[in-house]
């Protein structure tokens, strides 16, 4: 190829590209066909340029779907780009093309990538003085206000290059081409020391105290060419002083027959198609129009060859100069017309137009023009959805037929036609007096007021028409609403609305979820208003008067990649190992995730043939802790330091049980109430000296007990002289259980007294263990003899070594130590409890003090909710066949029969296990008045069978207590 058809992108290939584009040719694939496009284009002008007309297909009905807009409102053309990685549910219209761009139309939803996103994503914060969101007219003129005047200004636009309406129209600023105004504009701004300016970026979203997000597509539109290095996608967190929102407006459609097929588009997309990218949408158009905005596009459109075939105003009044104009290029104009009927089979081909009904007096018949494109004004809607996020009401603009901005509470701008602003000179100074005033608002001294930021003139004329009104059409009439579509992606038609209606639905809000209208990708950009329209036209009231659906954040869809940003894998959970991890790797531990942490699950001795199963090995390990010693790496149990002079006084406000009275050299079991009385955490508390406490909590909890205790200490009792650190990875802890513990442990620490009147159970003692410093607790959480040993992490694999070394120890692992706290009837926060949980549920009324004063949850307890006989009670569960193991999770019915439904649960299974100590299946569950139920049958439903199980105490093993001192 020639350098000059590389440079051209070789015309001939693209049969709807005008004569005179310029740019690099790149190469594109798209539902498996290979084509040329030219540098600059996106996905949807470089198809149009191919002469693509169904681009996806709709969610609901599968009907053939085009290009309907020129920017991120596009309501139908879906992609899925897959190559270089898969990215679904894109736009055509803002996938900016790349060479070896691959792409797929969809049907209204994508797939996955079925590997990991290997590009970088990250997040910075700014701060400025002035944020302007929108380069477009009205932006560009509030910026260099701002900037002039010394201000930190941040001017975001989420097209590749600034201009926002400029680049779609042939209007010239200061006798030079807008699309050239605005670069020349931006790049000067760009110059300045105290200025940024952010292409390619999305304002998402706008919070309180003008914190706005957005995100800046940095490498995407540079295929697989972009570097490595660089974030594909970053996120801003920016905190502004003042908010310029010079955002614009999006141009809405009609309801009426077929405004779905490919040909069928909004009049300002096909002027851009035709302005900016150079591309022709169709040979022979028809105009439908509310307004006068669609004649400017008309004449556009006939000066780069597309035939005007007619131009059908619902208005029996355009505007006389647009009139005028276009009887010069030989264009009919059909006032008080309206447009029936788009009709074509899968895109358009012919269009059906009549007089509107209360214009049948002057004459004519509804006819068919063949035409292959079908343009639709329904009026110009401004984008207030930051406005509406940062708080501010919405007034309803008679003139405009749109809401716009009214009042805000926040220090925010609107500016040009996002406040309803029409002309583009006038949009220019507007926007420069919004940045006077975001000036002022922020403290700088304001410039004295200028001449226009620039003088603006069209091509065809010296002067701009005069406007003529514009008439608010929702729909076009007609005896079957089937096809007169209001919702584009969604699938939503007039018959739906009116269903809606018909149904006593008269909230805008309520339509939009009865009907789904507004709930796409677009988030309603384009139908939003017009589905408030056909909701008025129904119920025969004022579009005011129903107000709008709520702007919610973010403004377009953003990917989770880039709100993740570098938050991910490893660094958005990290890995956590404790000291002897590598140990428990070299035995072939299995591993269980537990919050972070990688916990030992179970031991499985590998041998001739296959190997232990999990449910041998946990057997062999149970056994081993009932009947010998095993031991458990316990590191993981969270460990918090409160030290103080208050530290008692805390913890007796925190825990349920009173631990002022601890002594020192002993411990205490506690468990943590909610202020609602449910129980939120259980562990030890260690007495170490009188103004200090070591609290244990469960390994899942141990960040959140921290957060608790900093968040009463900060904002409810900031009097408290108390310290609270986390020492969870300082320690390592070996937990020594079975009757031979006291044995092993007496080998280890000769220098300890460790019979049962030295050292009592819940007590603890420093000594050395293995020649290692250590501090030694009597604890149990199996009801079996048993020693927790605290050595720093430092000597955390030396100890458990030593262990391992002084006899027949046997390792197990935490599905083990379930099993065994399980047969004692030991909750697990989390599992056992669903926040619905208090202690006395649990069979636990002995650790609520009656002693205190108060502590967090103590007034609920008084509640009749909270006493009620029908609580859900922890109790034990036996299946009457002993080889059955319930599902956790199964529901219980006392019923042998399942009754229709519903049908009335009296609870679930909250742990199920196997028992080598009770030599049979058991679990735990909570049950409607479930201690009253001790003895009865109930059942649980499993697949198609009923299991009877009998209800029995929640301590299966040992209720006396009798082996905790060996």
């Amino acid at each position: 190829m020639s350098e000059r058809s590389e440079r051209t992108g070789g015309a001939a290939a693209q049969p709807h590209r005008r004569e005179g584009a310029t740019g690099k040719t790149l190469r594109f694939r798209f539902d498996g066909r290979e084509y040329a496009g030219l540098e600059g284009d996106t996905l949807a002008s470089a198809l149009l340029a191919n002469g693509v007309r169904a681009v996806a297909s709709s969610i609901k009905l599968g009907r053939p779907r085009g290009v309907y807009a020129a920017g991120c409102e596009e309501p139908n053309a879906l992609v899925q780009i897959e190559e270089p990685f898969p990215e679904p549910m894109l736009t055509a219209t803002t996938v900016e093309l790349y060479d070896g761009l691959v792409a797929t139309g969809l049907p209204g939803q994508g797939r996955l990538a079925d590997r990991p996103d290997p590009a970088r994503y990250d997040a910075v914060h700014a701060h400025c003085d002035v944020l302007v969101v929108g380069a477009g007219p009205a932006g560009i003129a509030a910026a260099g206000v701002a900037a002039r005047a010394g201000a930190r200004v941040i001017l975001a636009d989420e097209r590749p290059e600034p201009g926002g309406s400029l680049l779609g129209t042939a209007e010239t600023l200061d006798g030079a081409p807008g699309r050239e105004w605005a670069a020349g504009e931006a790049a000067a701004l760009a110059a300045l020391p105290e200025v940024r300016v952010l292409r390619r970026t999305t304002v998402l979203g706008h919070y309180d105290d003008n914190y706005v997000i957005a995100v800046e597509r940095r490498t995407n539109h540079l295929g697989a060419q972009a570097p490595a290095n660089v974030a594909r996608e970053r996120v801003w967190r920016i905190r502004a002083r003042r908010v310029v929102l010079a955002t614009g407006g999006h141009e809405r459609f009609v309801a009426f027959a077929g405004n779905d097929l490919p040909g069928v588009m909004l009049a300002g997309a096909a002027r851009t198609y035709a302005n900016h990218y150079r591309v022709l949408p169709g040979s022979r158009a028809v105009v439908f129009t509310t307004n006068d905005s669609a004649y400017a596009a008309a004449l556009d459109l006939a000066g780069a060859g597309v035939e005007i075939a007619a131009i059908a105003d619902v208005r029996q009044a355009p505007g006389e100069t647009w009139a005028a104009r276009c009887a010069e290029r030989g264009i009919e104009v059909l006032t008080g017309h309206v447009v029936t009927a788009a009709m074509g089979e899968g895109e358009v081909s012919s269009v059906e137009v009549a007089p509107r009904p209360e214009a049948q007096g002057s004459g004519g018949q509804a006819r068919e023009i063949p035409a292959d494109l079908l343009l639709v004004s329904g009026g110009w809607t401004p984008v207030v959805h930051l406005f509406s996020q940062a708080g501010g009401t919405l007034r309803y603009d008679e003139e405009l037929g749109a809401f716009t901005p009214g009042e805000t509470r926040q220090a925010v701008e609107a500016a040009g036609f996002a406040r309803g602003v029409r002309t583009l000179r006038e949009c220019l100074e507007d926007g420069a007096e919004a940045g006077r005033r975001a000036l002022a608002a922020a403290g700088f001294a304001v410039p004295a007021e200028t001449t226009p930021p620039a003088e603006t003139t069209l091509p065809a004329a010296d002067e701009e028409p005069v406007a003529a009104p514009s008439e608010h059409v929702w729909l076009v009439e007609s005896g079957d609403y089937g096809t007169h579509f209001v919702d584009l992606q969604r699938d939503v038609t007039v018959a739906e609305v009116l269903r809606a209606t018909g149904a006593g639905l008269s909230s805008v809000e309520h339509v939009k979820r009865y009907t789904t209208a507004g709930t796409a990708h677009d988030q309603g950009k384009t139908s939003g208003l017009l589905t408030g329209g056909v909701v008025a036209h129904a119920l025969g009231v004022d579009v005011a008067e129903l107000g709008t659906t709520t702007f919610r954040a973010p403004y377009t869809p953003v990917s989770f990649a880039a709100l993740a940003g570098r938050d991910r894998g490893p660094l958005h959970d990290p890995v956590r190992v404790t000291a002897m991890h590598e140990w428990h790797v070299a035995r072939g531990a299995l591993f269980e995730n537990v919050g972070q942490w990688k916990r030992p699950w179970y031991y499985p001795r590998q041998g001739e043939g296959p190997g232990e199963d999990m449910e041998a090995a946990v057997l062999r390990e149970c056994q081993a802790a009932r009947e010998d010693v095993a031991a458990m790496d316990a590191s993981t149990l969270g460990k918090i330091d409160v030290v103080g002079p208050d530290a008692a006084v805390l913890l007796d406000r925190l825990y349920t049980n009173m631990m002022s009275t601890l002594k020192v050299g002993s411990i205490r079991y506690g468990v943590m109430c909610r202020p609602d009385g449910m129980v939120f955490d259980d562990g030890t508390v260690i007495r170490l000296a009188d103004d200090r406490f070591l609290v244990t909590t469960t390994t899942g909890n141990a960040a959140a007990v921290l957060d608790w205790m900093e968040e009463w200490l900060q904002t409810e009792w900031p009097e408290l002289r108390v310290h609270c650190t986390s020492v969870t990875e300082q320690w390592a802890t070996v937990a020594l259980v079975g009757p031979r513990s006291r044995e092993v442990l007496a080998r280890l620490a000769p220098g300890l007294a460790v019979d049962n009147d030295s050292f009592p159970f819940m007590t603890w003692r420093d000594a050395e263990v293995a020649g290692i410093e250590a501090r030694v607790c009597r604890i149990s959480f199996s009801g079996e003899l048993a020693y927790e040993i605290n050595v720093s992490s430092w000597y955390g694999l030396a100890l458990w070594e030593a262990v391992m070394a002084s006899g027949e120890v046997t390792p197990y692992g935490t599905e083990t130590m379930h099993v065994l706290r399980a047969e004692k009837g030991f909750p697990i926060v989390g599992q056992d409890t669903d926040g619905t949980v208090t202690p006395q549920d649990l069979g636990m009324e002995w650790i609520v003090s009656k002693k205190k004063a108060d502590f967090v949850g103590k007034r609920s307890f008084a509640r009749a909710d909270t006493s009620r006989p029908d609580r859900k009670h922890l109790v034990g569960l036996l299946p009457e066949d002993p080889g059955v193991l319930l599902p956790e999770g199964a529901h219980l019915v006392d019923t042998s029969a399942l009754p229709e439904p519903p049908v009335p649960t009296l609870g679930f299974v909250t742990s199920s296990y196997r028992s080598a100590a009770l030599g049979r299946t058991f679990a735990l569950a909570l049950v409607s008045g479930g201690r009253e139920r001790i003895g009865e049958r109930l059942y649980a439903p499993v697949g198609a069978d009923l299991v009877p199980v009998t209800v029995t105490s929640h301590v299966l093993y040992d209720p006396e207590g009798a082996r905790r001192d060996g």
